[in-house]
């Protein structure tokens, strides 16, 4: 058994490589040699968000507070909430986020292949974050 205590690890602030805004990533666990799956808590103020991207395994959310979007390349951006769960299939380009007035929790699991659980792309622009319908 293996027991992570909350607190054991630093929060750390999301690199403005791959967020807009305020983010505070909590890492819960990272892949092993037993284990492929990787997840972390990551926390949203109002208006931040994550840069496009995908997963070579795809990605799976559990929101856990607040309110938040999601969006998959070329689909409306989805409002999501407590006990909603998202998933990302393998390859699909896509962002998510807070909403412009509500910060969001959700808990981030995806799986490692070959050394790598994600591939980050450009950022999203003030005018694809905006752009509810």
């Amino acid at each position: 058994m293996e027991l992570n205590r909350i607190g054991s690890q630093a929060s750390a602030k999301g690199s403005s490589d791959w967020f807009s805004g305020a983010v505070r990533i909590d890492l819960l666990f990272q892949p092993n040699e037993a284990r492929r799956a990787a997840a972390a808590s990551v926390t949203f103020e109002p208006g931040a968000r994550t840069a496009w991207h995908t997963h070579p395994l795809g990605q799976t959310l559990i929101v856990i507070a607040g309110c938040g979007w999601a969006q998959s390349e070329g689909e409306p951006i989805q409002e999501i909430h407590p006990g909603d769960v998202v998933w990302f299939a393998p390859g699909e380009k896509h962002w998510h986020g807070a909403t412009l007035t509500t910060g969001m929790t959700h808990i981030a699991i995806q799986e490692n292949l070959n050394g790598k659980v994600v591939e980050w792309m450009e950022q999203v622009s003030d005018e694809e974050y905006g752009n509810i319908k």
